[in-house]
């Protein structure tokens, strides 16, 4: 697969010296690859601008600095077959800071964590409390480790999310086909990818609550139920229950809105143990719960040729300790 690679061409403008601490560069016009077809421009970018912060890369777009077939184009803008694109310049800081090199801790922790890899596709079972990719306060997830793990990869991208304290089955695409594929398939029917959990909640969960249907809002730091919100449904399944102290549950996501299973345990009045943002402390406490009890078990992919591969992650080791305590 062509990675639709820029050539570069340096050059000063006519103006004079760039101004200090400054690089201008200009660049031809190129084809965009008909695989990246559908893919948002921003992304594909980031992938071939690569150590370009994204900021930097949003700013070129706003000021039209970067066009896509001689016109100004969105971050959102899906790539078409036959797009040109062309950087017009380029300004960039000299003393931009290196890339950051994870801890071999965490990067050998994440390819111990990988269930399956392919060509196109990778399956992981992500330990709890590991980002999926560089934030705010946070250098590296799982798809900077990766990176840093398969350096030849150069289309290696997120086909969805986790939050960082749930642990279980996270999708990374090798391939930008196989990510159009599948964000396809998320974007088209949410549902289509079954996506299944288990999750360990206080009390006695009775066998008549087995749905939540709660709209949720989403706020600057936490989500909750809301009229105002976005439609969300939950399917709940009573795996086991610890006599009235606890409740291992199955959650079917028929939605994928954010923080959504947590929010909709703690709406049915069973927060979810180690929660440290809608949980019950007291209830963590008792269990010594250091991590949030939540975990993507089970997955069914449905794979560009029609059949359907299903993945499945056996719970945490940290998971034993307290379901045995319970079970005493």
């Amino acid at each position: 697969m062509g990675t639709g690679e820029t050539s570069q061409q340096a050059s000063e403008q006519s103006s004079g010296q760039p101004a200090e601490g400054i690089k201008k560069a200009t660049f031809q016009e190129t084809e965009i690859p008909e695989s990246h077809a559908g893919r948002r421009l921003d992304k594909y970018l980031r992938a071939q601008l690569k150590g370009v912060p994204a900021s930097v890369i949003f700013r070129q777009l706003r000021t039209g600095k970067i066009k896509v077939n001689g016109k100004k184009a969105k971050p959102d803008y899906r790539i078409q077959p036959g797009d040109m694109w062309r950087m017009l310049q380029m300004e960039l800081p000299q003393d931009l800071p290196p890339p950051v090199t994870l801890p071999s801790s965490l990067v050998n922790q994440i390819e111990q964590s990988i269930i399956h890899e392919d060509a196109d596709l990778i399956v992981l079972n992500k330990p709890a409390d590991i980002a999926v990719h560089v934030g705010t306060g946070v250098s590296g997830g799982v798809i900077e480790a990766l990176r840093q793990l398969r350096p030849g990869e150069r289309d290696l991208e997120l086909v969805h999310r986790l939050d960082r304290e749930t642990s279980g089955l996270l999708m990374v695409a090798k391939t930008s086909s196989m990510l159009r594929h599948l964000q396809k398939v998320l974007r088209e029917d949410d549902h289509s990818i079954p996506r299944r959990y288990l999750l360990l909640t206080r009390g006695f969960w009775p066998e008549n609550v087995r749905q939540v249907a709660a709209p949720l809002l989403r706020t600057d730091t936490t989500v909750k139920v809301s009229q105002n919100g976005q439609e969300a449904l939950t399917f709940f399944e009573v795996q086991r229950r610890f006599g009235t102290q606890a409740t291992l549950v199955k959650a079917r996501l028929t939605t994928g809105r954010k923080h959504q299973i947590r929010v909709h345990a703690r709406h049915a009045g069973h927060p979810i143990a180690g929660d440290r943002k809608y949980g019950d402390e007291r209830f963590s406490r008792s269990l010594n719960a250091r991590h949030m009890f939540l975990h993507s078990s089970e997955l069914s992919v449905p794979m560009p040729d029609g059949s359907v591969q299903e993945f499945f992650a056996p719970i945490p080791k940290q998971w034993k300790s307290v379901l045995t305590f319970l079970n005493s």
